[in-house]
Parts: C-alpha cells; structure tokens; sequence
C-alpha cells in the first residue's frame, strides 16, 4: 500500500458502501507443489548457509556491514528450475551492555527486519545499532536486513525506463476532468504493458505468498531453528502470511503498523480505506498548522490553511516552482507529512515561505532526485507487481470511476493520486491470486507484538484490530490520538519499552495495552533550522533505514 483511522463519519459511511466489482478468474490457491518446493528451498538453504563477507560497492554500506546472499526458486512449484539470489546484509550481535560496559549479553540469534512497501529494501537495516533507541537490542542480536525479490540487488525487475520515471511538474487534480482521466487511463495501460514486457512470465512470481516463503528460506538460511521478525507497514502483511504458513518455525515476531490482513481488503478496499484515513491526517496538519500562525501566518484555522495551500497549488499550475515543482510535487512533499508528523514544521515553513515569495525551501524540499530514479522505478514497479499479483482488482474502469469520485468528495487530498498509482492493476497481464485467509487459532502461534497508532493514515488502525483478531494470542499496543507510521523505537518510550520486553525478555502486557500520543512537534520560525538539526540528523537516520 501506499501507504487517521478517525476520519470523518461521511467517509466511514461511504467507504461502507463501495463495493469491488469482479475481476475476472483469480489464480489457483497454492497448493502442494509449493509447499514441496519451500520444503526443498528451506533443506538447501539450511545446508548452504551464507557466505558473509564484503557487501556490493554500489550499496554503500560501510564496512563493519557484512553481506551475502540466498538463493530462493522463482517458482516455488519448480523448486529446481530458475533460481534468484537474494542480497542480505548482516552486522553480528555486540554483546555489549549500553548501560554497563563490563557486563555481557547473551546472543539471542538474528532479527530479520523489512521495512515495508512493497518494493522497499532492508539492506540498511543493520546500521540502526549504532542509535541509542536500538543499541539493547544490537546487543543481544544480529541485525539482518535484505533485499526482498524484484527489489535492488535482488533480481530487481522494471516497467519502464528509468529515465522517464520523474516525469515533473505534474499536475494533481483533486476532482480530475474526464480528459485527465483519460490521460492517467493510457498511461496505467502503457505501465501495465511495460511490466509484463520487461519482466516476461516471471511477473506473476513477484507475490506476498513468495515473499513469505522467501523469509522462511532466509530463516533457514541463518541457522535459525525459528525466526524472530520485525516488519513494518507491509512487512506486516506478509509477515502475518508467514506467520499462517509456518507458526511452527515463529519465535517472536512484532507487526509495527499493521495492515488489515482480511482477503476482502487485498488490495482495492485498503488503498479507499487508506485514502480516507489520510483525509483525517491532513486535517491533523491544518490544525496544527493553524494552532502556530504566529510562527506560519498561514491562517488560524484549518480550513484558512487549506485555504492558502490551493492557492499555492495553483499559483504552481500556473507557473512551476524552479521549472521542477508543480501541484503533484507539491502534494507528494505533504503527502510525506501525513506519514511523519516530524516533517510538519518544514513544510508548513516551505509553504509559507513560498506564498511569500521565496520558493527556495519548496524547491529543496519536493525537487525529485534525478540521481534516485532507477531505484524509485524498480520500487514503484515491485509494488505495482506485488499488490497487482496478490489479490482480483476491479477491470472495469467505471468502478474504479465511482468509487473514487465519491469517496474524493469526502476525501479529496490523496484519494485520485492513490487510484493512479494503483491503476496499473485493473490492466494486469499476469494471472491474479486468491488472498490468504491469514488466521492462526489458540496456542498455534507463540505470542506475538502488533503496534498501531490509532491515527495511522498509510495502515489505518482497523487492520490493526483485524491483524489481532486473525492472530490468536496476538497482544495489541496503541499509541493514542497519535498517527506517524511506524512507531517502534521512535518518540515513544512507552511504545519502545514494550518493544524491548517483548524481544529482549518475551514479555508482553495485557492482551491489548496502549501508551499516550508522542508531543506534536514544536514550529519552527524561519532561520531556525540550525536549533533543530541533531534531532533532524538523528530522524533522518533512522528513516534511511527503517522507513517503510
């Protein structure tokens, strides 16, 4: 998913009544040709192990950073027909105590992490030991990351050329005109083409079934009889598919932003609720914009911001920011302060900046990074290939037509944007799944760690409640009336220190426990970048390798 669950009564009634059309025939549910050839994967693996040792130059990982890789089948049903080698990176458990230098932690195995997407890349992952929040759990763990099928290094697959991938300044209608439509319609159908002719019948195998079954080979892998496992956003999903595969091989594993898991949801129904909940945590922003006008003067209410954020949109129509930053540039920045409420104080800054004439921090802050658009190319087109695969889609376009024009009465701010990226679905060449029936029942699955924030726009808090319902003996913690997207080790220590009991100590609360909001960010006036930069760099960090 692209990816709060409080968004308005009109949006919850709506998205009530939006209903996903046929698809035509799903794929065949997997059965025990796939199972035999995990088997064989896993036995392979477990025997071959990884071969650590200097990591790829072009991943520019440092040198502490060990790195190796896995071969998994392509077909799961061929288990000995093409193979692709996966990338993993590893740094070995400290041992060391932050707290008491003299004093040794036992080794407690790897702890695989996937920070989400579809399409994004946990190669980073391992870094995250040397920041304070993580250095206890660096301690008893080895920190392992890789990059899933289709992405980076790992076999990486595309549907277009990279050079044409930031296409700007773009537009971004909220209420698109049929001749729009009708653009963003040949454009879904040309990527579509792209996919499948630039990937040719491996497309289909690109799925959450294999990513799950990936995992359980990697677990084999690293000489792990069981595996423990942090995933975010969509590292959830298939994470929860792992865990209804294979609970018997689970030790502990924590579902941080859960997506709704039900198969009626995969994907059409998650990205209308997602839209919807990012309606809610738009308005979060205006108010706390509005709640500092004396720092922004972008007006003392939310509808005054959104307001003067039209009228940049289209000052932006009419003449690009820098020639690079037009209303879509515009809206992805903010689109990103949806996902982090710590990104609130640069962009209303950048927006009140440039209504008053300097368009310098607009520009830094949404410019597309021409030096990034082969790795955003193979992201979008392993999302584009997991989520198409995984689940029927809607192939007529007047349902996706009446689905979004209603709900973007509602929900204006992401939802046509969302129905675009998602488009390419409706003219998938490859065959479409049936959606795992995720569910473990009582005392088949070892305890297990969902987190959620009860405003999350890009995994809205009712898969989170659904995730916990599915996986019996699940515990549920809640942020509340908090919504940034992925919460472990960030500002919450309360949320952190069930995180740590629970990895550390397998420990869990209550069957659900919840922990107060995080503070709001506090404004910042222009030329007071500087008094904020350590907490920045320490922020940026940590995105750069858990961000999902």
């Amino acid at each position: 998913m692209r990816a709060a669950a409080l968004y308005t009564a009109a949006g919850a009634m709506l998205l009530s009544t939006l209903s996903l059309a046929p698809a035509g025939t799903a794929g065949a549910a997997p059965g025990a040709g796939e199972r035999h050839g995990t088997t064989v994967a896993v036995a392979r693996a477990a025997a071959a192990g990884i071969d650590f040792g200097r990591c790829p130059k072009d991943q520019g990982l440092p040198g502490h950073v060990r790195c190796g890789t896995v071969s998994v089948p392509l077909d799961y049903a061929r288990p000995d027909g093409k193979q692709i080698r996966l990338l993993v990176s590893r740094v070995p458990a400290t041992h060391r105590d932050p707290h008491n230098s003299k004093r040794r932690v036992p080794g407690q195995g790897a702890l695989v992490y996937n920070p989400g997407g579809p399409g994004a890349s946990g190669l980073q992952f391992p870094l995250i030991g040397a920041i304070p929040a993580w250095k206890r759990l660096a301690a008893a763990y080895d920190l392992v990351g890789y990059a899933p099928r289709g992405v980076g290094p790992s076999a990486p697959i595309s549907c277009q050329d990279p050079k044409q991938y930031f296409n700007g300044p773009t537009m971004a209608p909220l209420h698109p005109s049929e001749a729009y439509k009708k653009q963003r319609i040949a454009h879904a159908k040309a990527y579509a083409r792209g996919c499948a002719k630039r990937t040719g019948s491996a497309l289909r195998h690109y799925n959450s079934l294999n990513n799950a079954r990936d995992l359980d080979v990697l677990r084999a892998a690293l000489g792990q009889s069981k595996l423990t496992f942090m995933g975010a956003s969509y590292g959830t999903y298939f994470g929860a598919v792992y865990a209804h595969l294979f609970p018997q091989h689970v030790r502990r594993m924590v579902f941080d932003s859960a997506v709704n898991p039900d198969p009626k949801q995969i994907w059409y129904h998650n990205n209308l609720a997602q839209s919807a909940a990012f309606e809610g945590r738009w308005t979060d922003f205006r108010e706390w914009i509005a709640e500092h006008d004396d720092v922004y003067g972008l007006g003392i209410s939310a509808d005054e911001v959104l307001s003067n954020y039209e009228k940049a949109r289209a000052r932006l129509a009419a003449k690009p920011a820098g020639g690079k930053i037009g209303p879509g540039q515009l809206q992805e920045a903010f689109l990103q302060a949806g996902y982090y409420d710590d990104h609130w104080p640069s962009r209303a800054q950048a927006l009140a900046a440039y209504l008053k004439g300097d368009s310098k921090p607009l520009v830094e802050l949404a410019a597309p990074v021409t030096a990034a658009a082969a790795g955003e190319e193979n992201t979008n087109a392993v999302y584009t290939a997991v989520e198409c695969n995984d689940a029927p889609w809607p192939t007529d376009w007047a349902v996706w037509d009446r689905d979004n024009t209603r709900l973007a009465r509602v929900a204006p701010f992401e939802t046509w944007d969302n129905a675009w990226m998602n488009l390419p679905c409706a003219y998938w060449k490859a065959p479409r799944q049936k959606p795992v029936d995720v569910r473990t029942g009582p005392g088949e699955l070892p305890p297990t760690l969902i987190l959620a924030a009860e405003r999350d726009a890009a995994t809205p808090y009712e898969g989170a409640l659904e995730m916990h319902q599915r996986l019996a003996g699940s515990v549920l913690v809640t942020e509340r009336d908090a919504g940034t997207h992925g919460i472990a080790y960030g500002p919450n220590t309360c949320v952190n220190g069930h995180v740590d009991a629970y990895l550390l100590e397998g420990r869990l609360p209550q069957r659900r426990a919840s922990c107060e909001g995080h503070p709001e960010p506090k404004p910042v006036r222009a030329g007071e970048r500087k008094a904020n930069k350590p907490a920045a760099q320490k922020r940026e960090q940590l995105e750069a390798v858990t961000r999902p």
